[in-house]
């Protein structure tokens, strides 16, 4: 959690007064991911940053108990009835999700997938997210090169039920694939981003094969967290990492070279951004059809929200690296996505 309050402390991105807002007070927006877990915390500051930049009736970020479609569902019926009508929200399911976003558009509300995608055809207006694929696929590059171009890999990742997962587990192969042979992934762990499965996993694996393994790679928060707390207690260097996300143990294991480097996501943008993006869709603005639309496994309609990757030599100013990417998605949003009156 430090982390991400050091992360959104420093981005500095409260003052908006570049980006002229359209000040509904009736855009009431909701932040909802799939359940309880680090990488959102950041959301929460967003919608309260962007309620009073932009003037919105509300920003509040709220969490299901449970990793569990039907809580999320129940969830997002409730805040509906209580007058919220845009949405960001984190699929529970990339299918199932639909039937609770189509609810929402069809009583006056909106709503972008945030961080995760929902599966064509979907009422979303659209996908906005870490592009998970390409983000895993150039962290895998990272690791092979600081594996000297061969080894053994062991991927460890995350909820099964997360659309990003499958991406990420074709992502890693892919790049292992382009070795032809000099790099083999001899091991993915998945449905593991929640520290109790994460360390029974992780360390149950390492004890056994840590002496035929070459290099990790960790695409889920807590895999990346366990697993740089793993190699700090081997004490080996010899095996190279590359992480995900900011969390202080991942960062804090990069600088002490346990760790060759992480791929920073931008959680605090997108719930910024979005929370901009859909007050101004309430407020007069229409989406372009010929907007520079990227497109994935799941949608036509996908926003990239940013990927860097960072070691030892960018780990103190990462949040410089945050800060660009924010800033420029929402200066050039309005231009690149949406007609404005």
């Amino acid at each position: 959690m430090k982390s991400v309050v050091k992360l959104v402390a420093a981005l500095g991105l409260c003052a908006a007064a570049s980006i002229p807002a359209l000040a509904d007070p009736g855009t009431k927006v909701a932040l909802v991911p799939g359940g309880p877990h680090p990488y959102f915390a950041a959301w929460e500051q967003a919608g309260a940053d962007a309620m009073k930049d932009f003037g919105l009736g509300a920003g509040d970020y709220r969490v299901p108990q449970k990793w569990e479609l039907a809580q999320q569902s129940q969830l997002l019926e409730s805040l509906l009835t209580q007058g919220y009508n845009a949405f960001l929200i984190f699929p529970g399911d990339a299918v199932g999700t639909n039937a609770v976003v189509q609810e929402i558009t069809e009583n006056g509300g909106q709503a972008i997938a945030t961080a995760g995608c929902l599966k064509d055809p979907t009422p979303a207006l659209f996908c906005m997210g870490t592009d998970t694929g390409n983000s895993a696929y150039l962290g895998t590059k990272e690791l092979i090169k600081a594996m000297g171009g061969k080894g053994r890999i062991a991927h460890f990742t995350g909820f099964l039920v997360d659309p990003n997962t499958q991406l990420r587990i074709d992502a890693v192969n892919k790049a292992a694939a382009e070795t032809n042979g000099a790099v083999e992934v001899v091991q993915v762990i998945a449905d593991i981003d929640a520290p109790q499965p994460a360390e029974e996993k992780i360390n149950a694996y390492l004890a056994a094969n840590a002496a035929n393994v070459d290099g990790i790679v960790t695409t889920a928060w807590v895999p990346a967290v366990t697993a740089a707390n793993a190699l700090r207690k081997i004490g080996d260097k010899r095996i190279k990492m590359v992480g995900i996300d900011h969390d202080e143990v991942v960062l804090q294991a990069i600088k002490d070279g346990f760790v060759n480097g992480t791929m920073l996501q931008n959680p605090y943008g997108q719930g910024y951004i979005g929370s901009y993006v859909l007050d101004k869709l309430r407020t007069g603005c229409t989406l372009k059809d010929d907007a520079p639309w990227k497109s994935n496994a799941l949608t036509a309609k996908f926003v990239d929200s940013g990927t860097v990757f960072v070691d030892a030599s960018q780990v103190d100013t990462y949040v410089d690296a945050m800060r660009g990417i924010t800033k420029d998605i929402l200066a050039n949003f309005e231009k690149d996505y949406m007609n404005c009156q």
